[in-house]
């Protein structure tokens, strides 16, 4: 049996550093020795492992060594074929899967609602996206995972597809039937690529939803850093079957990750992945335990009310509340940061909350934070305007106006909200969080869209568009 305390990448670096070796090669601040002393006392020890392919310390684009041993420890962990670190996010690992499995005008069955990296990626490829909508769920009041029936539906329809493509679980921690919806796939011999940013956790016990890789996706995409220990950009990229290539995966992941990858963050997924295997039962009962507690102290808010959560289909770390007609997102949010505490996600009338993977430990904090709220906030009678809207998507089988080939070949302009009706939008229109594109590129600009953006902007919501206040570009 392998042993998963086990953190060889790590260990390596620490060994390298102690010895105090002579420098004469890169990185520039020497182990920490050429630094701001501005910045020294908080960057001494990272810089001391922050260092380059030097014998003994691997190649991640060709690991023989310790690098190679992190990785197989992960997917011996994961039950994996093989799994890749990556230090450039999900992101890289999303573009790294698609490209490896389509090309110009491959057909691509996608959810609508995911995330910016996969258009990137089927935009990169110059695939044809075949877009499955979601399906709203009043019980939480948004839109969640692909509608099934559309899903299955597309794949009989398409059965050339070179991939599927799919968010699981979606930001907010909701699952949906993936099993059956890659039994279906595979069936006609098409793979399904599963970006799972929130779902590093899964396997760690029972109280979480199934894995994608459990569920039997053939790539399977984490962020390490969302839900897990690791560093801001570490991820893990999980083969799971035959269908895809790996070679494909490998060269991409060369081509896009730095020549230059950082070892703290390598070795943050080496030490991530040590956390995730040995985490007691002590420690799960202990998490249990302080999510009812933060759950109980939120549902004290008088301006919103909590989302119900759902075994086996939500993750319990995701606490999501609604707020209550008459009171404004932004006034809210203000007052919280105002009282330290900082939420993940706003939209136009939810807040996520995210729980660590450890029992939370200021809850006189909480729930200070939550009684000063209680007294400061006023009741203004605004109701919200674009309630059940906010994704306007219906449950069908859709595609692009343009092609990204037909995109490349036209010109564009800026015009003002004004003008856009009915023009074809030459940009993505992207809150962000979540990273969900509004309106993508190639996509016809509806009223429905000016009205929900207009309203967006008027709650202040942010959006990774420089001049959205004042248009759009669009196609000529």
């Amino acid at each position: 049996m392998i042993n998963q305390i086990k953190t060889p990448l790590f260990d390596k670096l620490l060994e390298f550093s102690q010895n105090n070796p002579i420098s004469f090669h890169v990185p520039g601040h020497k182990s920490g020795q050429v630094f701001p002393g501005k910045g020294q006392n908080v960057f001494s020890e990272i810089l001391r492992i922050d260092l380059t392919e030097l014998t003994g310390l691997d190649d991640l684009h060709a690991p023989t060594g310790v690098i190679k041993e992190a990785q197989q420890l992960a997917a011996n962990w994961f039950q994996v074929n093989e799994t890749f670190f990556l230090v450039g996010g999900s992101t890289v690992g999303n573009l790294a899967m698609i490209l490896a499995t389509c090309t110009k005008n491959d057909k691509v069955i996608v959810q609508r609602n995911c995330h910016k990296s996969i258009i990137n990626g089927l935009e990169l490829a110059g695939a044809r996206p075949i877009f499955i909508y979601p399906d709203f769920d009043p019980l939480v009041n948004r839109y969640t995972g692909p509608n099934l029936a559309s899903l299955k539906q597309a794949v009989i329809e398409h059965p050339d597809s070179k991939a599927v493509v799919l968010t699981y679980p979606d930001y907010y921690g909701t699952t949906f039937d993936l099993k059956s919806v890659v039994n279906h796939a595979h069936k006609y011999g098409i793979p399904v690529l599963v970006d799972e940013a929130h779902g590093i956790h899964f396997n760690v016990a029972q109280m979480f939803p199934q894995s994608a890789v459990e569920l039997g996706a053939d790539i399977v995409v984490q962020s390490t850093h969302k839900m897990a220990t690791a560093m801001t950009m570490a991820s893990y990229l999980h083969v799971n079957s035959n269908l895809v290539d790996r070679d494909k995966i490998a060269n991409f992941l060369s081509m896009l990750q730095s020549s230059s990858p950082s070892y703290p963050l390598l070795a943050s997924l080496d030490l991530a992945r040590a956390y995730l295997a040995t985490i007691s039962q002590e420690t799960i009962e202990e998490i249990k335990k302080s999510i009812i507690e933060v759950r109980d102290l939120l549902r004290k808010g008088k301006q919103w009310d909590l989302i119900p959560f759902r075994e086996g289909l939500d993750d319990p770390l995701k606490i999501t509340v609604q707020l209550k007609n008459g009171y404004d997102m932004g006034n809210v949010t203000r007052l919280l940061e105002e009282n330290g505490l900082y939420y993940e996600l706003a939209s136009h009338n939810q807040i996520l909350f995210i729980h660590g993977l450890h029992p939370y430990e200021q809850i006189t904090k909480l729930e200070q934070t939550i009684e000063n709220i209680n007294s400061h906030l006023k009741f203004n009678r605004r109701n919200a305007t674009i309630e059940g809207k906010i994704m306007f998507f219906s449950n069908e089988i859709g595609q692009l106006d343009l092609s990204y080939e037909q995109m490349n070949e036209k010109q564009t302009t800026f015009i003002t909200w004004d003008e856009v009706d009915n023009h074809l939008a030459a940009e993505a229109v992207i809150p962000y969080p979540p990273g969900i594109p509004l309106l993508m590129k190639g996509e016809k600009v509806t009223t429905n869209h000016m009205e929900l953006i207009t309203e967006l902007l008027k709650q202040g919501v942010s959006f990774q568009n420089t001049e959205i206040k004042k248009g759009l570009k669009v196609f000529l």
